[in-house]
C-alpha cells in the first residue's frame, strides 16, 4: 500500500528525518513510536504531502484514500455533533433522496415508462447498498455513543464545544469515512477509558490499514501488529505489539552494545600488535606494522549504539511515616441544582496503597480529589485524613516550578537545608544526572518537567501523594520513569489516570466511579478487567450497531444452516493458505531490508514483483475469508 525509501526532511540546519525506509501492506495496523521530537508527526505530514521530503522516494497508489487525524484537529462548523458526523454521508443521503423521489414517481407510471424507471431505480438502489445506505444513520449513532457523547450532547452545536470535544468529532468523522489508510496522531488523548476501549474494538475490526502515533501503550498492545520506532531520524521495524517491541528493543540494543565492545577490544589488540612491531625498529617489522594498519583501516567501524535510557534504582521514602489509616471517605454526596454527581460514596485508603481512581469523564473524579484536598465543598458526608498524614499534590500543569531557574536551583531554593549531594541524589532519582542539573527548566520537555515536579514534591516530606493525570502529555520514556518512581515510593498514592498501562503497572487498588457510586477492586487494571468481564459476561461496550432487513437475515440463516460444514472446511483451508503466504511475504520483506538486495535494483525489482503477486493472492483470500465472517 505505502512504500518509503530513504526519506529525509530538515528544517534549516535541524535534521528531523534522515533515512527512513519501511513498507506498509494491506490492512496492516502499525504503531509509530519514539520520544517527543523524534519526527513522528513530521513523517505524517510528509505522507499527507503537507511537507515535501528533501530526499528519498514515497510510493502511494493514486487511488489510495488517506485519512489523517492531527493531534489537535479543529472543526469549525455551525452544525450539531450529529449533523456534522452525518455530513460524511452527504453523497449517500442524496442517493437516498433520489430513491424516494423515484418511488413517488413510480406510483403514477405504467407500461414501458414504469419499466425504464424501475431499471434506473434498481441500479441506484444497488449503488445505495454498496455505500452502506441502509446503515449510515445507525453507524453515526454508534460512533457518537462510542466516543462518549450522550444522545443529548449529540444535539450540541460544534461551535460551543471544547478543543478536546472538537477533536473527538473529527475522529468520529474520520472513522465513518472508511478511508483505506488512517493516520492517527494521538487518537486517545481526549478519550476516557470507556471510549478508548470502544475505539480499540472499532480499530481492530476496521477493514483498512492504519498508522498510529500514541503514548498509550495498553492501546497499542491491543490494536497494532507492527511497531516502527523513530530514533535519530531513522526507522527500525519490529513485528508484534508494543510490549513485544519494548522487550525486543532491549535485547537488540544489548546485542549491538556487545558487538561494539567486542570490536573495540579487537581493535585495541591489533593496535597493540602494530605498536609492538614498530618498537622493534627493523625494516621487516615496520613493513608488517604498515600492512597491519592497512588491514585495520579497512575494518568497518561499528558506531556505539545509544545506551538504553537509565532507570531509577533508588527507593523513595517520605521523610516521616503516616499511621496505617491514611484516608477515610464516608457517604459523601455532591449535587448541583440540575444534576446529582455522586451519592453515598465511601472508601478507605491504607498506608502503602497505590490507588487509581477511574471512571468516565464527568462522573466526579476530580471533584472527589479536590474535596480530599479541601478545595471543593461536598453536600454531605465526611472526609478524614489519618494521623501524621501529610499530602503532596502533583499538578499536571507543573505550576509549582519556575521556568527561569535551573533544576538544581529549583530544589535548592525550595529546600535550603539540603546539601549539594542530597540535591543531586534527589534529581538523580528521576534520571537527571551530570550537567543536566544545571539546565534551565524552560528548556525541558513536558515529560522532563513532570519528572522534576515529582522530584520536588517528594522532597516536601509528604507521605500521601495525590496526582491528577500524571501521565498527560508525557512521552513513553517519561511515563516509564514516573512508573518506577511510584513503585519505588514507600508512602501512599491516590491518582486519577486514563492510562491503563500506567494503572496496570502501578496500582494496587482501583476505585471505579460509575453511576454515582464507587466500586473497589483489589488489584491492578488487568485484575479489574477480569472481574468486570466476569460480572458482565464480557459484553462489548458500545459495539457499533448494524441494520439488516428481514430478508437478509432469513437468507443468512438459511445459508448457515445448509452450508455450515462446507464453510468451516473452506475457512480452514483459506486460513492455511493465508498463513503460508504471510510466511512468504515476511521472508521477502526480510530480504528487501538486506543491504545487498537494497543496492541491487534488478534483484529488488524481482522481489517487489513477487511481493506484489503474493499481496494480490493474499488480498483475494482475505476478501473470501471476510465473506464467511
Amino acid at each position: 500500500m505505502i512504500s518509503l525509501k530513504n526519506i529525509s526532511k530538515s528544517f534549516g540546519e535541524n535534521t528531523i528525518i534522515s533515512d527512513v525506509t519501511f513498507h506498509m501492506h494491506d490492512n496492516e495496523k502499525v504503531a509509530l513510536v519514539g520520544v517527543n521530537g523524534a519526527g513522528k508527526t513530521t513523517l505524517f505530514r510528509v505522507l499527507t504531502k503537507e511537507y515535501e521530503p528533501d530526499g528519498g522516494e514515497i510510493i502511494i497508489p493514486p487511488s489510495l484514500n488517506l485519512g489523517y487525524l492531527p493531534q489537535s484537529a479543529v472543526i469549525d462548523s455551525d452544525k450539531t455533533i450529529y449533523e456534522e458526523m452525518l455530513s460524511v454521508f452527504d453523497e449517500v443521503i442524496k442517493v437516498e433522496e433520489s430513491l424516494r423521489l423515484m418511488e413517488r414517481q413510480m406510483a403514477g407510471l405504467s407500461g414501458s415508462d414504469l419499466e425504464v424507471l424501475m431499471k434506473k431505480y434498481a441500479d441506484l438502489q444497488h449503488n445505495f447498498e454498496k455505500k452502506d445506505g441502509y446503515e449510515y444513520s445507525s453507524r453515526v449513532k454508534g460512533v457518537i455513543k462510542g466516543l462518549g457523547f450522550s444522545d443529548e450532547e449529540s444535539k450540541k452545536n460544534v461551535q460551543v464545544l471544547s478543543g478536546g470535544e472538537k477533536t473527538r468529532v473529527a475522529l468520529g468523522k474520520l472513522l465513518l469515512s472508511k478511508a483505506d489508510v488512517l493516520l492517527l496522531d494521538e487518537p486517545t488523548n481526549h478519550l476516557d477509558i470507556t471510549s478508548t476501549v470502544w475505539l480499540e474494538d472499532f480499530l481492530k475490526n476496521y477493514p483498512g490499514g492504519m498508522i498510529i502515533i500514541s503514548h498509550d501503550r495498553y492501546f497499542l498492545d491491543k490494536v497494532v501488529g507492527k511497531v516502527i520506532e523513530m530514533e535519530h531520524g531513522k526507522a527500525t521495524i519490529y513485528h508484534g505489539n508494543y510490549s513485544h517491541f519494548a522487550s525486543k528493543k532491549e535485547e537488540v540494543r544489548e546485542n549491538q552494545l556487545k558487538q561494539y565492545f567486542d570490536q573495540q577490544k579487537e581493535i585495541k589488540r591489533q593496535e597493540e600488535i602494530i605498536a609492538r612491531y614498530r618498537s622493534y625498529s627493523t625494516e621487516k617489522q615496520i613493513k608488517r606494522a604498515k600492512s597491519k594498519e592497512k588491514m585495520l583501516d579497512k575494518v568497518e567501524r561499528l558506531e556505539k549504539p545509544d545506551s538504553l535510557p537509565q532507570s531509577m534504582r533508588l527507593k523513595l521514602s517520605p521523610q516521616r511515616e503516616s499511621g496505617n489509616d491514611v484516608l477515610s471517605v464516608r457517604n459523601i454526596c455532591k449535587s448541583f441544582p440540575d444534576k446529582q454527581l455522586f451519592s453515598g460514596v465511601s472508601f478507605e485508603i491504607k498506608k502503602g496503597d497505590r490507588v487509581a481512581l477511574i471512571g468516565a469523564n464527568g462522573t466526579g473524579k476530580t471533584t472527589i480529589i479536590r474535596a480530599v484536598l479541601g478545595n471543593a465543598e461536598i453536600n454531605s458526608g465526611d472526609i478524614k485524613l489519618g494521623t501524621n498524614v501529610f499530602v503532596s499534590y502533583y499538578d499536571q500543569e507543573h505550576q509549582n516550578i519556575d521556568s527561569q531557574k535551573t533544576l538544581f536551583d529549583e530544589i535548592s531554593d525550595a529546600y535550603p537545608k539540603l546539601t549539594s549531594l542530597e540535591i543531586r541524589n534527589a534529581l538523580a532519582a528521576f534520571v537527571f544526572i551530570g550537567d543536566d542539573v544545571f539546565k534551565k527548566i524552560g528548556m525541558l520537555s513536558g515529560g522532563e518537567q513532570g519528572r522534576l515536579s515529582l522530584a520536588k514534591i517528594i522532597q516536601s516530606g509528604g507521605n500521601f501523594l495525590i496526582l491528577d493525570e500524571p501521565t498527560n502529555h508525557l512521552d513513553i520514556y517519561s511515563k516509564e520513569i514516573l512508573e518506577q518512581a511510584l513503585k519505588n515510593y514507600t508512602g501512599t498514592i491516590l491518582y486519577i489516570s486514563h492510562d491503563r498501562y500506567f494503572i496496570n503497572s502501578t496500582a494496587t487498588k482501583i476505585l471505579e466511579l460509575a453511576d454515582g457510586e464507587i466500586k473497589e477492586y483489589l488489584g491492578n487494571y488487568d485484575y479489574y478487567v477480569e472481574k468486570k468481564s466476569n460480572i458482565s459476561d464480557s459484553s462489548p461496550i458500545y459495539v457499533e450497531e448494524t441494520v439488516t432487513t428481514a430478508k437478509m437475515d432469513w437468507q443468512a440463516n438459511k445459508q448457515k444452516a445448509s452450508e455450515e460444514r462446507k464453510i468451516e472446511n473452506r475457512v480452514k483451508k483459506i486460513e492455511e493458505q493465508i498463513e503460508a503466504l504471510e510466511r512468504e511475504i515476511e521472508a521477502i520483506n526480510s530480504k528487501l531490508n538486506e543491504p545487498e538486495i537494497n543496492t541491487d535494483h534488478a534483484k529488488a525489482a524481482e522481489f517487489f514483483e513477487k511481493l506484489t503477486s503474493l499481496e494480490q493472492d493474499i488480498s483475494g483470500l482475505y476478501e473470501e475469508w471476510e465473506v464467511y465472517h
